[in-house]
């Protein structure tokens, strides 16, 4: 039951929230924030290192201000240590890939009417997009992984399993962070061939080539080749429709040993469908771009480990930013 009195203030705010999110995808894609960096410039120096029009710049830089992204001392910008930590390039927790995605989902968004109309996408998928929206897709995901992955990792008991499945799991950011706390522990990462380039990378960058290795392939068509002890479906769920979620976690439940646990990680609605409200705009954002996607319940995702034969299946106590959660069952 709604009891929010909004009025219309609150209203005319949320309808023009864009021009904030526009602003800050402008400063990313300019790359303001890696420009300042650890120094103090003014408007002039920012438009001649990024070769854009100085006026423009300014104003731009105002309003970073104004939306307590960046600091301003006389006519010097600098950034904030939120910025300086997420929005600059030279930060291991740069999160300037996923608002590039985010970016890149704007037009899309913007025929929503369209799209409940007609009950088809709008856009295509990220993951199959051009190369410059895969890259900012795919990255994006290793920026939210690598934020996500330490609060989460250490709550899930693994510790006796030897094989991990990392199914869809795009640059690995989760199979590392797996094999980094678990330190017997191996992984797959199974993804399209498109992925591969973005894993081995990842993956190298962070020395594990010897203990996680990637299988091509399209988990709804190809075999999964090798057996395992655990496998990890992270947000790969919420982009197929009901058959299709329910012929993933089979195949996944399929090349897992007696005994072998399986994760599930999504956005979860409450049973009633209607909230958290991240998990619900999700399930809009999948209407977008994709034929059945959708945000599932708890009661939903339980009962399709269910149905493919899991056991002792549990929500895990997790709280997360933006409402995911984590499911498990033994096999």
């Amino acid at each position: 039951m709604a009891n929010r009195k909004w009025h219309p203030g609150e209203l005319l705010e949320l309808s023009g929230y864009f021009w904030k999110t526009c602003t800050l995808h402008a400063a990313v894609k300019l790359d303001v924030f890696t420009c300042l960096g650890e120094k103090q410039l003014s408007g002039d120096a920012v438009a001649a290192k990024l070769k854009v029009a100085p006026d423009a710049i300014q104003r731009l830089l105002n309003a970073l201000v104004a939306l307590e992204l960046l600091a301003k001392a006389g006519d010097k910008y600098v950034n904030t240590p939120p910025s300086k930590i997420f929005l600059s390039k030279d930060s291991p927790q740069y999160l300037g890939n996923i608002i590039m995605h985010h970016h890149h989902l704007v037009e899309s968004w913007a025929q929503l009417d369209q799209s409940v109309q007609s009950g088809q996408p709008i856009r295509q998928r990220s993951s199959f997009s051009d190369e410059e929206w895969r890259e900012s897709f795919l990255m994006g995901m290793f920026n939210m992984a690598m934020n996500m992955a330490p609060m989460l990792i250490p709550e899930i008991d693994i510790s006796s399993r030897r094989h991990l499945l990392d199914l869809g799991g795009g640059p690995g950011t989760y199979a590392i962070h797996f094999c980094r706390h678990n330190p017997h522990l191996k992984a797959t990462v199974f993804d399209l061939p498109t992925t591969r380039p973005f894993a081995e990378k990842t993956i190298r960058r962070f020395d594990l080539s010897d203990r996680i290795d990637f299988q091509s392939g399209n988990y709804l068509k190809d075999e999964i080749k090798g057996r395992y002890d655990a496998a990890w479906l992270s947000h790969i769920l919420h982009a197929e429709g009901p058959d299709g979620c329910n012929q993933i976690i089979q195949k996944a439940v399929a090349v897992l040993r007696p005994g072998g646990i399986i994760i599930v990680h999504e956005f979860i609605l409450n049973n009633s469908m209607d909230g958290p409200l991240f998990p619900a705009l999700f399930s809009l954002n999948m209407l977008l771009g994709t034929e059945s996607g959708q945000a599932y319940s708890e009661q939903q995702l339980i009962g399709m480990l269910a149905a493919a034969g899991a056991k002792d299946i549990q929500r895990l106590p997790v709280l997360t930013p933006n409402d995911s959660g984590i499911i498990t069952g033994i096999v």
